[in-house]
């Protein structure tokens, strides 16, 4: 069998060498050439990842990764394992081989596994994305024969082994699609085709901090025509409350939902105000992050939109903290936290208008670690000394004190986590992270409750819960507001 499968591979390889390829001379050996150690991925990854969103640079993140698990697999296990002599080029024509021929193993295609990877790993997060790849990784899998370097063999060998590399990435770093939060609780929201009822709040002091301002106006209209808007924030703009309030109010007359346009303070402000009326919230991320929107599978205007028009939704956790049992407190969807996190928000806004939101991020990280120090606080009662205390409205994953996004998004918990002060706390968590055993360091702690009671803050602590900051009174109470939330998200069919 060995014996046949080689001969028709030799037989292929004669047919393609010997037959004209219309176009393909000037095509395909650039192709190739281009594609040395993943060059053209490599490109295609950086210029998508500068121009396009947040869900660009996670597909080309997976396409890269996808690559370079490819290319370490078949150059230290592929090649090692089968030694196979390159074609004899007699019946290739001299213009279609290449100036400087390979003298690595033939088996199998290193350039048709990472063309493979690539594109699948690419199409893992967005199929139509894969898809445009798929003629160009084609392509360059077929010039490996062209150019007489590859037998067909050692060209499917390596695509093989390219979509495995993918398949691989996926089991270690699962998708969103697969990690898509649960459509339970669904939740009785008006379908409003076109946006009509949908009242939208749009905040101009969001988002993109250098440059001109966005048109978010002009954005909401064009997916939903037919929705109100009201531009606040910035400089001529009404304050982002009142906004809320009136936007509320011409809803409920309309029998529609509110709208909000913003990032996650923007939108933490949004929903208090559709709690408070009883009203189902429409979340268009407009924000540098945008945490609740892509937790919550809302990543584009178009998704939310089609939500909107089909009537799609679900009932969300909120959290909630206060300062005492008779006293209102504050709201946040994402997170809160008291310690080194308060100051790194409160130095990236400080630098975010100059130089823009991730260099201020990068500057304010660098800035908290080099002068952090730990707080006494009392935690359920426990006096402890601690370098952060992070708290999720539900729970996140990620490793230790790294929380990535949330699954659940209704599960009743608060996520804690708490970084313990002491000597070289910082030097052992680090440490730990880097080995890979974050959850077993004596430096942190975890657990997930449904309430928590903070007290003896020390006088002038910050702190911090869905990307703003405060001043922290000296105690605090923080609880769960089960399924409190409706707000619009595209269910699974």
């Amino acid at each position: 069998m060995r014996t046949r499968l080689s001969r028709l591979d030799r037989r292929t390889f004669h047919l393609i060498a010997t037959r004209e390829w219309p176009g393909a001379q000037r095509v395909l050996p650039r192709l190739t050439r281009s594609a040395n150690h993943g060059l053209l991925w490599l490109g295609l990854a950086a210029g998508a990842a500068a121009v396009g969103g947040r869900p660009v640079r996670r597909a080309a993140l997976r396409g890269v990764a996808s690559l370079a698990v490819a290319s370490a697999t078949v150059n230290t296990l592929g090649k090692r394992s089968v030694r196979r002599q390159r074609p004899v080029l007699d019946s290739v024509p001299v213009i279609r081989q290449l100036h400087r021929q390979p003298i690595t193993s033939s088996f199998p295609s290193g350039h048709a596994a990472s063309a493979v990877a690539f594109a699948t790993g690419v199409a893992f997060e967005n199929k139509w994305w894969g898809l445009a790849l798929a003629p160009v990784a084609a392509s360059v899998a077929f010039s490996r024969v062209y150019t007489g370097v590859h037998y067909p063999g050692d060209v499917l060998a390596g695509a093989a082994l390219g979509a495995g590399a993918a398949f691989a990435v996926r089991g270690f770093a699962p998708t969103r699609a697969q990690l898509a939060p649960p459509a339970r609780p669904r939740a009785e929201a008006p379908a409003l085709p076109g946006g009509r009822g949908l009242v939208v709040v749009a905040n101009q002091g969001s988002g993109q901090r250098t440059g001109p301002p966005p048109d978010h106006a002009g954005e909401v209209r064009g997916v939903l025509p037919e929705a109100e808007v009201t531009v606040c924030g910035g400089e001529d703009g009404e304050p982002l409350d009142k906004a809320l309030d009136e936007a509320a109010e011409r809803a409920r007359a309309l029998g529609g939902a509110l709208g909000v346009v913003g990032g996650d303070g923007t939108v933490n402000a949004a929903a208090a105000v559709a709690v408070r009326h009883g009203l189902p919230l429409a979340v268009l991320p407009g924000g540098t992050l945008n945490h609740f929107a892509y937790d919550l599978g809302i990543e584009t205007y178009a998704a939310a939109a089609r939500a909107v028009e089909s009537g799609e939704a679900v009932a969300v956790d909120v959290a909630r903290f206060r300062a005492g049992p008779h006293l209102e407190g504050h709201q946040f969807l994402n997170t809160f936290s008291i310690g080194a996190y308060p100051e790194l928000v409160r130095i990236r806004e400080r630098w975010a208008g100059r130089i823009g939101a991730w260099p201020a991020g990068i500057l304010a990280a660098w800035e908290v670690l080099r002068t952090a120090a730990p707080l006494t606080l009392r935690i359920n009662g426990e006096r402890r000394a601690v370098w952060l205390l992070f708290v999720g409205n539900c729970q996140y994953r990620g490793l230790g004190f790294a929380p990535v996004r949330r699954h659940d998004l209704a599960d009743g918990v608060l996520d804690v986590r708490v970084v313990h002060g002491g000597r070289l706390a910082r030097t052992r968590l680090l440490t730990a992270a880097l080995m890979g055993t974050p959850r077993s360091s004596p430096v942190l702690g975890e657990a997930r409750l449904s309430r928590l009671r903070i007290s003896d803050v020390p006088e002038g602590t910050q702190l911090a819960f869905d990307g703003e900051v405060a001043p922290a009174p000296s105690e605090l109470t923080l609880e769960k507001q089960r399924e409190a939330l409706t707000v619009y998200r595209l269910l699974p069919e």
